[in-house]
């Protein structure tokens, strides 16, 4: 199979994407095993999709679909549990449900579903491939035509060399005790929690208690959300707009926010919500 771009939606305004809406696409040949995604957003700053494997499968690298890209990113285990490798360093990491692994530009991976379940991955990346960040620079890059999935270096070092490799790690495993944590100014029952952020990534989490409702949100980038639990409420400071603008999500439903845009989130619900977000380049604004 040639390779050729993924689909690219894009909005210029406050947009809802309901998980029935999300673009399908597949990726990958033979070679490099194919992948299901549901893109919810590929606009010039933020990349947003799900991809699915069914147990067992996976996706590592061809000629033509090379897993090297000149971007950040950051993957949410949604469903299942991942098998991720660095197949050029021999790096190898589980990554179970609710957890997270991040990684920056230049760095090679494979993936699979582990065990017996399916895997749902939320997979947030920037600078998008608008830019050019994914097949066409992935093609630049030194092929790793013979991968490894082991660091023979640490056998005779091991837990003794932890440490040293963890540092030297280009894959990294974020677990609930790793986030920072940022308690809301106005509610205490909204609690966000950064997994990474970088000069061209933020992603984390929004832990809304029942009732909760955060304070106004403005970004320096777009903002991609994902609805992971509950029911969330997103209210749109628009001045133009008359009556206010209301959405409503529910799991596996997105939502686009243009870079600048004034936002809150509510849980008008009896049980608690969460939100997944990535927002590129700034989360703070200028």
């Amino acid at each position: 199979m040639a390779y050729k771009s993924s689909p690219r939606p894009s909005f210029d305004r406050p947009t809802p994407i309901p998980y029935a809406r999300a673009t399908r696409h597949v990726w990958g040949d033979a070679e490099s095993g194919l992948v299901d995604d549901w893109i919810y957003v590929s606009s010039d700053k933020i990349h947003q999709l799900v991809f699915g494997l069914p147990p067992g499968e996976g996706f590592r690298h061809s000629e033509s679909f090379r897993t090297v890209f000149a971007a950040d990113e950051v993957l949410f285990v949604l469903e299942g549990t991942m098998l991720i490798a660095n197949p050029e360093t021999g790096e190898v990491h589980l990554v179970h449900r609710g957890e997270s692994a991040f990684f920056r530009r230049d760095t090679w991976h494979h993936a699979w579903a582990w065990g017996g379940e399916e895997l749902r991955v939320l997979e947030f990346f920037a600078p998008p491939p608008s830019t050019g960040s994914s097949g066409p620079y992935a093609r630049t890059r030194p092929y790793v035509a013979v991968p490894r999935y082991e660091r023979a270096e640490l056998i005779g070092d091991w837990p003794m060399g932890r440490q040293g490799a963890e540092a030297r790690a280009s894959i990294r495993v974020l677990r609930e005790a790793d986030r920072l944590l940022m308690l809301d100014p106005t509610d205490p029952r909204v609690l966000t929690g950064i997994v990474a952020s970088t000069d061209q990534l933020t992603a984390g989490s929004m832990r809304l208690a029942p009732g909760g409702r955060s304070a106004p949100l403005r970004h320096g980038g777009a903002a991609g959300l994902y609805a992971l639990a509950g029911r969330v409420n997103i209210l749109v400071d628009d001045p133009e707009a008359e009556p206010p603008v209301w959405f409503e999500l529910h799991p596996g439903d997105g939502f686009y926010v243009p870079e600048g845009t004034p936002y809150r989130a509510f849980n008008m619900g009896g049980e608690p919500a969460e939100l997944l977000f990535g927002v590129a380049p700034r989360y703070r604004p200028a």
